[in-house]
Formats: structure tokens, sequence, C-alpha cells
């Protein structure tokens, strides 16, 4: 019988720093013995190989996508560090295209999560390429996540700070929640 893996899932507006915090996060987790995964955020690929944002009717099979990559990476590890789920997908798509058809089979895919962190917004804003709409966009983004969240009675931990203060807020909060989960 395998086990599942434990799945942390990274959440946060652009550029709020889940994808330095998640490469950082599976090489200390990796460093510690545990067999780790990273999964990495498929709409990135998406716009990198489309040159392109995604359209309206493209965002659910990004969610399908980001969520079976997710669920692979579960039964091959101890651990899954997500950079990102399907959530992120519906948040965007109810903000970009005011459809929030998304969030039902999203917030179903997350729930499965063990643990969330959610990005605080003190990382300085960097353009990236085709994915960055402004820092003006962070703070709607954030209120949307959180209101997704709470709305579905899923938990999630704020993480702030930068360089390795952040990376310590995240191992200490995997940390707490692999011993709760025990």
């Amino acid at each position: 019988m395998s086990v599942a893996a434990f799945v942390v899932v990274l959440l946060g507006a652009e550029s709020s720093g889940k994808t330095t915090l998640a490469q950082a996060l599976a090489v200390a987790l990796a460093a510690r013995g545990s067999r780790v995964i990273r999964v990495d955020e498929f709409l990135r690929e998406f716009c990198d190989l489309l040159e392109r944002t995604p359209r309206n009717a493209e965002q659910a099979g990004i969610v399908a996508e980001q969520t079976a990559r997710i669920e692979a990476a579960a039964s091959k590890a101890d651990v899954v560090i997500a950079d990102t789920s399907a959530l992120m997908i519906a948040v965007y798509s109810e903000l970009v295209f005011g459809d929030t058809s998304l969030y039902a089979s999203a917030l179903a895919a997350h729930s499965r999560a063990n643990l969330t962190l959610l990005m605080a917004l003190d990382v300085p804003w960097q353009d990236d390429g085709l994915q960055r709409d402004g820092p003006q966009v962070r703070a709607p983004v954030d209120a949307l996540i959180r209101a997704s969240l709470d709305g579905a009675g899923i938990a999630f931990t704020t993480i702030d700070g930068l360089g390795p203060a952040r990376l310590a807020a995240a191992l200490r909060a995997v940390d707490r929640a692999r011993a709760e989960d025990a």
C-alpha cells in the first residue's frame, strides 16, 4: 500500500516569492532526508510555451493539469511542494475574466493539500514577463485568495519575511503541520 505524500501548496499574488520559496523549501526538506518533488506552476509553462497568457476557455485545462501534476507527484514522494494550485488559476480567472466557474473544482483539489502557505506581500514586486499584471494587482489577488480559503474553511499560514527568514518561517509551519498530521 502506498502512502500519499504530505502536500504543501504555496499560494500568493504575482511576485510574492512563491517560486523562490518553493525551490528553497524543497532543497531544505530534501537535505533533511525526505523524498521531495517540487511541482512547478503549469501556468508559467503554458505562457512561456505559447508566448501569451491563456484565454478564458483555456483556464479549465490549466486547472486540470496543475491538479494532475500535484496528484502524480504525491504518489511518488514523501513531500510535495506545489508552487501554486488550481486555486490560483481560479482566482485569476475571476479577476481577469469575471469567471467564477473554476472555484468548485479548484477548491476541491486544493482541499486535499496538507498545508497551505500564503505568501505575504512584503517581497518587492518584480516584472518577469507574460504573467505580470503589475504591483496594483497584488492586493486584490491576495484578498480573493484569502476569501476563497476562508469561504471553503481551508486553513492557511501566512509566510512573511525575506530570504532566510521566510524559509525559516515556512519550515516551522511545515514541521508543525507534519507533527500534527502524524
